[in-house]
């Protein structure tokens, strides 16, 4: 699948979505409508409320104010953070079954899913690894699997490569298109660098300084697995959203 989702109606509707700790305002009236198969980036100055917004999503968090609405499934959520948080006595494929284990599925196709869910992310012969001998790109493959072998709903993403170099970035980043051209996931994908918003979103949501508000929302009308950094339209919508990080809010 090559196309940006479409016509498939609504995920997630966030609804004049405000949140509070205390006196200090973070998130101010966010209103989103995340679609079926999309990835939606959310992009902002560090400290702005991204992540605050993920935890708004997931649950661990019970907003101010405004509403999150799902409306279909009641699947399950996962997270993947900038940490993977390995468990470091279970080797790959233990880590990758640790969900499954809570949720009642069968050794059997609890074996399968996880097979499943590291041929996903090219790792299928490091299953018997353990994250001691892996570099830093295969621990957050394997956090990854690990979000997939659920089969989310909903997959939220928080700055997942942030702490990788750029080369290990930017291969994980075609990891992920590749993933989603295979089989289109809804995704909230939260990061700071526009380059990479621009690589993996159908559409980048800029948010302003806290108490974070919508500043734009920009389209990539670009197939996600046909981008290229010089291609006009990526190259476009990288330069409008450093024009609206750098000027006055």
């Amino acid at each position: 699948m090559t196309e940006t989702p479409s016509g498939r109606g609504p995920k997630i509707i966030i609804d004049r979505l405000s949140h509070s700790f205390g006196p200090l305002s973070v998130l101010e009236a966010i209103d989103i409508r995340i679609e079926t198969g999309e990835i939606l980036v959310v992009l902002g100055p560090s400290g702005c409320g991204k992540t605050t917004l993920l935890s708004l999503i997931s649950g661990l968090e019970i907003q101010t104010a405004g509403a999150i609405r799902f409306l279909s499934g009641g699947g399950a959520i996962t997270h993947v953070f900038q940490d993977p948080t390995l468990l470091p006595w279970r080797d790959v494929a233990s880590n990758v079954s640790l969900p499954l284990e809570h949720l009642g599925v069968s050794s059997h196709d609890r074996d399968r899913r996880v097979a499943e869910a590291l041929a996903r992310v090219n790792l299928g012969e490091f299953s018997r690894a353990y994250p001691v001998s892996l570099s830093g790109g295969m621990k957050q493959r394997v956090a990854i699997a690990r979000a997939l072998v659920v089969r989310p709903e909903v997959l939220l993403m928080d700055e997942p490569f942030g702490s990788l170099d750029e080369l290990t970035r930017d291969l994980l980043l075609a990891e992920l298109a590749r993933i989603w051209c295979e089989t289109p996931y809804t995704c909230l994908y939260v990061t700071h660098d526009p380059s990479e918003a621009v690589r993996i979103g159908h559409r980048v949501v800029v948010l302003s300084r806290r108490p974070a508000r919508i500043r734009e929302i920009i389209p990539i009308d670009v197939p996600i697995d046909r981008r290229s950094e010089s291609h006009p339209k990526i190259t476009a919508a990288r330069d409008r959203i450093w024009e609206l990080i750098r000027s006055p809010e």
